[in-house]
Protein backbone atom coordinates (compact mmCIF):
# COMPACT_ATOMS: atom_id res chain seq x y z
CA UNK A 1 0.00 0.00 0.00
CA UNK A 2 1.47 3.61 -1.08
CA UNK A 3 2.49 6.04 1.48
CA UNK A 4 0.02 9.27 1.05
CA UNK A 5 3.01 11.31 1.35
CA UNK A 6 7.07 10.65 1.65
CA UNK A 7 8.46 13.74 4.07
CA UNK A 8 11.95 13.96 3.44
CA UNK A 9 13.87 15.48 6.36
CA UNK A 10 12.96 15.81 9.93
CA UNK A 11 13.82 19.18 10.98
CA UNK A 12 10.75 21.67 12.05
CA UNK A 13 9.56 21.84 8.31
CA UNK A 14 9.16 18.16 8.63
CA UNK A 15 7.84 17.31 11.63
CA UNK A 16 4.79 19.89 11.15
CA UNK A 17 3.75 18.86 8.11
CA UNK A 18 4.17 15.04 9.61
CA UNK A 19 2.10 16.27 12.22
CA UNK A 20 -0.65 18.09 10.17
CA UNK A 21 -1.06 15.27 7.76
CA UNK A 22 -1.16 12.49 10.74
CA UNK A 23 -4.35 14.52 11.92
CA UNK A 24 -5.38 14.50 8.42
CA UNK A 25 -5.48 10.59 8.71
CA UNK A 26 -2.74 10.32 6.09
CA UNK A 27 -0.45 7.54 5.28
CA UNK A 28 2.79 9.24 6.05
CA UNK A 29 6.79 8.35 6.28
CA UNK A 30 8.95 10.80 7.53
CA UNK A 31 12.80 9.96 6.27
CA UNK A 32 15.30 11.37 8.81
CA UNK A 33 19.23 11.04 8.06
CA UNK A 34 22.48 12.89 7.98
CA UNK A 35 23.99 15.66 10.27
CA UNK A 36 21.57 18.25 11.13
CA UNK A 37 22.17 22.09 9.50
CA UNK A 38 21.97 23.81 12.92
CA UNK A 39 24.01 20.92 14.78
CA UNK A 40 26.30 23.86 16.31
CA UNK A 41 23.07 25.98 17.42
CA UNK A 42 23.00 25.91 21.38
CA UNK A 43 19.06 27.32 21.08
CA UNK A 44 16.27 27.87 18.97
CA UNK A 45 14.44 31.15 19.58
CA UNK A 46 11.56 33.21 18.16
CA UNK A 47 9.45 29.94 18.05
CA UNK A 48 6.76 30.95 21.13
CA UNK A 49 6.27 28.10 23.52
CA UNK A 50 9.84 27.10 22.42
CA UNK A 51 12.17 29.73 22.95
CA UNK A 52 15.08 28.56 24.31
CA UNK A 53 14.55 24.57 23.71
CA UNK A 54 18.13 23.22 22.42
CA UNK A 55 17.28 21.54 19.21
CA UNK A 56 17.72 18.30 19.93
CA UNK A 57 15.26 18.70 22.41
CA UNK A 58 12.89 20.26 19.87
CA UNK A 59 13.21 17.31 17.34
CA UNK A 60 12.51 14.23 20.66
CA UNK A 61 9.24 16.74 21.44
CA UNK A 62 8.32 16.58 17.87
CA UNK A 63 8.79 13.13 17.76
CA UNK A 64 7.09 12.04 20.53
CA UNK A 65 3.55 14.12 19.80
CA UNK A 66 3.78 12.27 16.14
CA UNK A 67 3.85 8.43 17.84
CA UNK A 68 0.19 9.43 18.88
CA UNK A 69 -0.89 9.49 15.27
CA UNK A 70 -0.89 5.67 13.89
CA UNK A 71 -0.31 6.43 10.10
CA UNK A 72 2.77 8.29 11.29
CA UNK A 73 5.79 6.51 10.60
CA UNK A 74 9.47 8.01 11.28
CA UNK A 75 12.06 6.53 10.48
CA UNK A 76 16.34 7.21 10.71
CA UNK A 77 16.48 6.27 6.68
CA UNK A 78 18.57 8.11 4.25
CA UNK A 79 16.38 8.50 0.61
CA UNK A 80 18.52 7.34 -2.19
CA UNK A 81 16.74 8.31 -4.93
CA UNK A 82 13.34 9.45 -6.41
CA UNK A 83 11.72 8.45 -9.46
CA UNK A 84 8.01 7.58 -10.71
CA UNK A 85 5.35 10.73 -11.29
CA UNK A 86 2.86 12.25 -9.83
CA UNK A 87 0.41 9.70 -7.95
CA UNK A 88 3.29 6.86 -8.39
CA UNK A 89 6.41 8.00 -6.60
CA UNK A 90 8.91 5.27 -6.30
CA UNK A 91 11.54 6.05 -3.24
CA UNK A 92 14.60 4.03 -2.74
CA UNK A 93 15.59 4.37 0.36
CA UNK A 94 19.02 2.13 2.14
CA UNK A 95 17.34 -1.02 2.57
CA UNK A 96 14.27 -0.99 0.43
CA UNK A 97 11.57 0.81 -2.27
CA UNK A 98 8.51 2.58 -0.97
CA UNK A 99 6.08 4.12 -2.84
CA UNK A 100 4.55 7.17 -2.32
CA UNK A 101 1.26 9.65 -4.02
CA UNK A 102 3.15 12.42 -3.29
CA UNK A 103 6.73 14.03 -2.07
CA UNK A 104 7.52 16.67 0.24
CA UNK A 105 11.27 17.93 0.37
CA UNK A 106 11.90 19.46 3.80
CA UNK A 107 16.05 19.17 3.22
CA UNK A 108 16.66 22.28 4.18
CA UNK A 109 20.30 23.78 2.30
CA UNK A 110 24.16 22.79 3.11
CA UNK A 111 25.74 25.79 3.82
CA UNK A 112 29.86 26.42 2.38
CA UNK A 113 32.16 27.42 5.50
CA UNK A 114 34.64 30.93 3.60
CA UNK A 115 38.35 29.92 3.32
CA UNK A 116 39.19 31.96 6.29
CA UNK A 117 41.24 30.77 9.36
CA UNK A 118 39.04 30.06 12.02
CA UNK A 119 35.98 30.15 10.44
CA UNK A 120 34.79 26.51 10.27
CA UNK A 121 35.50 26.11 14.35
CA UNK A 122 33.45 29.26 14.95
CA UNK A 123 30.94 28.45 13.20
CA UNK A 124 27.49 28.57 14.99
CA UNK A 125 29.28 29.41 18.16
CA UNK A 126 30.90 33.49 17.08
CA UNK A 127 29.84 33.25 13.84
CA UNK A 128 26.09 33.43 12.67
CA UNK A 129 23.53 33.90 10.02
CA UNK A 130 20.48 35.79 11.89
CA UNK A 131 20.39 38.50 14.52
CA UNK A 132 16.92 37.45 15.25
CA UNK A 133 18.48 34.22 16.13
CA UNK A 134 21.49 34.84 18.33
CA UNK A 135 21.22 39.01 18.58
CA UNK A 136 20.19 39.19 22.21
CA UNK A 137 22.95 36.56 23.38
CA UNK A 138 25.36 38.62 22.24
CA UNK A 139 23.78 42.20 22.59
CA UNK A 140 25.99 44.69 23.57
CA UNK A 141 28.78 43.15 22.19
CA UNK A 142 31.43 43.77 19.48
CA UNK A 143 29.79 42.99 16.72
CA UNK A 144 31.16 42.76 12.63
CA UNK A 145 29.66 41.79 9.61
CA UNK A 146 31.44 40.65 6.84
CA UNK A 147 29.71 41.68 3.64
CA UNK A 148 30.06 39.21 0.63
CA UNK A 149 29.45 40.31 -3.12
CA UNK A 150 26.50 38.26 -3.37
CA UNK A 151 25.02 39.98 -0.80
CA UNK A 152 26.39 43.62 -1.02
CA UNK A 153 22.42 44.95 -1.42
CA UNK A 154 21.86 43.76 1.81
CA UNK A 155 25.30 45.75 3.73
CA UNK A 156 23.45 49.06 4.67
CA UNK A 157 20.30 47.26 5.83
CA UNK A 158 21.75 44.50 7.46
CA UNK A 159 24.55 46.79 9.24
CA UNK A 160 22.12 49.51 10.11
CA UNK A 161 19.79 46.83 12.08
CA UNK A 162 22.30 45.40 13.42
CA UNK A 163 23.09 48.73 15.83
CA UNK A 164 19.89 48.04 17.72
CA UNK A 165 21.59 45.41 19.35
CA UNK A 166 24.83 46.90 19.39
CA UNK A 167 27.02 50.32 19.33
CA UNK A 168 30.15 48.85 18.18
CA UNK A 169 29.42 47.65 14.60
CA UNK A 170 32.43 47.25 11.93
CA UNK A 171 31.38 46.40 8.08
CA UNK A 172 34.32 44.24 6.46
CA UNK A 173 34.44 43.66 2.63
CA UNK A 174 37.69 41.97 2.23
CA UNK A 175 37.99 44.77 -0.77
CA UNK A 176 35.66 42.09 -2.94
CA UNK A 177 33.66 44.77 -4.08
CA UNK A 178 33.36 49.14 -3.90
CA UNK A 179 31.20 50.33 -1.70
CA UNK A 180 29.14 53.47 -3.14
CA UNK A 181 29.66 56.93 -1.31
CA UNK A 182 26.23 57.23 -0.53
CA UNK A 183 26.28 53.75 1.46
CA UNK A 184 29.66 54.72 3.00
CA UNK A 185 27.98 58.25 4.32
CA UNK A 186 25.48 56.56 5.79
CA UNK A 187 27.23 53.90 7.73
CA UNK A 188 29.28 56.85 9.05
CA UNK A 189 26.23 58.70 10.34
CA UNK A 190 25.66 55.51 12.40
CA UNK A 191 28.75 55.53 13.67
CA UNK A 192 29.66 52.22 11.53
CA UNK A 193 33.03 51.56 10.94
CA UNK A 194 33.56 50.13 7.26
CA UNK A 195 36.90 47.95 6.76
CA UNK A 196 37.76 47.13 3.74
CA UNK A 197 41.39 45.11 4.27
CA UNK A 198 41.30 41.33 3.24
CA UNK A 199 40.76 39.07 6.19
CA UNK A 200 43.63 37.35 7.03
CA UNK A 201 42.40 34.96 10.33
CA UNK A 202 40.18 34.93 13.22
CA UNK A 203 41.05 35.12 16.51
CA UNK A 204 39.80 33.18 18.89
CA UNK A 205 40.32 32.16 22.47
CA UNK A 206 38.50 28.85 23.96
CA UNK A 207 36.22 28.40 21.21
CA UNK A 208 35.07 32.49 21.21
CA UNK A 209 36.04 34.89 18.81
CA UNK A 210 38.13 37.82 20.08
CA UNK A 211 39.72 39.57 17.02
CA UNK A 212 39.41 40.03 13.38
CA UNK A 213 43.42 40.05 11.52
CA UNK A 214 43.52 41.74 9.03
CA UNK A 215 46.02 40.97 6.06
CA UNK A 216 47.62 44.35 7.24
CA UNK A 217 48.71 42.78 10.38
CA UNK A 218 46.57 45.13 12.28
CA UNK A 219 43.56 43.32 14.46
CA UNK A 220 40.25 44.64 14.76
CA UNK A 221 38.13 43.65 17.82
CA UNK A 222 35.53 41.53 17.47
CA UNK A 223 33.40 39.00 19.67
CA UNK A 224 30.19 37.88 17.02
CA UNK A 225 30.46 37.63 13.22
CA UNK A 226 27.76 38.32 11.22
CA UNK A 227 27.79 36.69 7.48
CA UNK A 228 25.92 34.78 4.89
CA UNK A 229 28.12 32.54 3.12
CA UNK A 230 27.06 30.54 -0.11
CA UNK A 231 24.21 28.00 0.28
CA UNK A 232 23.86 24.72 -1.99
CA UNK A 233 21.01 22.10 -1.72
CA UNK A 234 21.51 18.52 -1.16
CA UNK A 235 22.13 15.89 -3.29
CA UNK A 236 18.59 14.73 -4.02
CA UNK A 237 17.63 18.08 -4.65
CA UNK A 238 19.52 18.68 -7.41
CA UNK A 239 18.98 15.17 -8.73
CA UNK A 240 15.54 15.70 -8.97
CA UNK A 241 16.05 18.70 -11.32
CA UNK A 242 12.88 20.64 -9.45
CA UNK A 243 13.42 24.88 -10.93
CA UNK A 244 15.28 26.79 -8.67
CA UNK A 245 15.35 30.32 -8.66
CA UNK A 246 18.07 32.87 -8.92
CA UNK A 247 19.86 32.28 -6.01
CA UNK A 248 19.54 28.48 -5.92
CA UNK A 249 16.51 28.24 -3.84
CA UNK A 250 13.44 25.59 -5.14
CA UNK A 251 10.86 27.85 -6.86
CA UNK A 252 7.29 26.72 -5.76
CA UNK A 253 3.88 27.85 -5.82
CA UNK A 254 3.59 30.28 -3.16
CA UNK A 255 -0.17 28.94 -1.96
CA UNK A 256 0.55 25.24 -3.01
CA UNK A 257 4.19 24.94 -2.64
CA UNK A 258 4.74 22.75 -4.92
CA UNK A 259 7.32 22.55 -7.49
CA UNK A 260 8.24 22.36 -11.05
CA UNK A 261 8.28 18.96 -10.66
CA UNK A 262 4.22 18.05 -10.57
CA UNK A 263 3.68 16.27 -7.01
CA UNK A 264 6.42 17.04 -5.45
CA UNK A 265 6.32 19.35 -2.86
CA UNK A 266 9.05 21.96 -0.90
CA UNK A 267 8.73 23.49 2.12
CA UNK A 268 11.50 25.28 4.69
CA UNK A 269 15.05 26.35 3.96
CA UNK A 270 15.56 24.97 0.91
CA UNK A 271 13.02 27.63 -0.62
CA UNK A 272 14.02 31.14 0.94
CA UNK A 273 16.98 33.14 2.12
CA UNK A 274 14.26 33.95 4.99
CA UNK A 275 14.70 30.98 6.99
CA UNK A 276 14.26 29.78 11.00
CA UNK A 277 12.67 27.32 12.65
CA UNK A 278 9.33 28.98 13.41
CA UNK A 279 8.96 29.53 9.50
CA UNK A 280 9.93 26.01 8.43
CA UNK A 281 6.90 24.82 10.74
CA UNK A 282 4.43 27.00 8.99
CA UNK A 283 5.71 26.45 5.78
CA UNK A 284 5.29 22.78 6.74
CA UNK A 285 1.98 22.93 7.39
CA UNK A 286 0.70 24.98 4.68
CA UNK A 287 2.39 22.33 2.14
CA UNK A 288 0.66 19.58 4.49
CA UNK A 289 -2.50 21.34 4.39
CA UNK A 290 -2.52 21.66 0.42
CA UNK A 291 -1.41 17.74 -0.08
CA UNK A 292 -4.30 16.96 2.61
CA UNK A 293 -6.63 18.70 0.23
CA UNK A 294 -5.62 17.62 -3.31
CA UNK A 295 -5.16 14.03 -1.98
CA UNK A 296 -8.44 13.91 0.11
CA UNK A 297 -10.38 15.36 -3.00
CA UNK A 298 -8.39 12.89 -4.93
CA UNK A 299 -9.01 9.56 -2.96
CA UNK A 300 -12.82 10.35 -2.84
CA UNK A 301 -13.85 11.62 -6.49
CA UNK A 302 -12.45 7.77 -6.96
CA UNK A 303 -14.22 6.10 -4.07
CA UNK A 304 -10.86 4.99 -2.69
CA UNK A 305 -12.16 6.96 0.53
Amino acid sequence: MPYDVVIIGGGPAGLSAALALGRARKRVLLCDSGPRRNAAAEQIHNFVTRDGTPPNEFRHVGRQQLSRYPKVEVRDVRVESISGSRGAFRVSLTSEVVEARRILLCTGMIDETLPIPGFRELWGQSIFQCPYCHGWEVQDRRWGYLALPSSASHLLPFALQARGWSRDVVVFTGGAFEVPEETRGQLEAARIRLETTPIARLVAREQRLEAIELSNGSSVPCEALFTHPPQKQVELVRALGVDLDDDGYVRIDPMKRETSVPGIYASGDLTTRMQGAVLGAASGTQAAAMLNVELTMELASTGAL
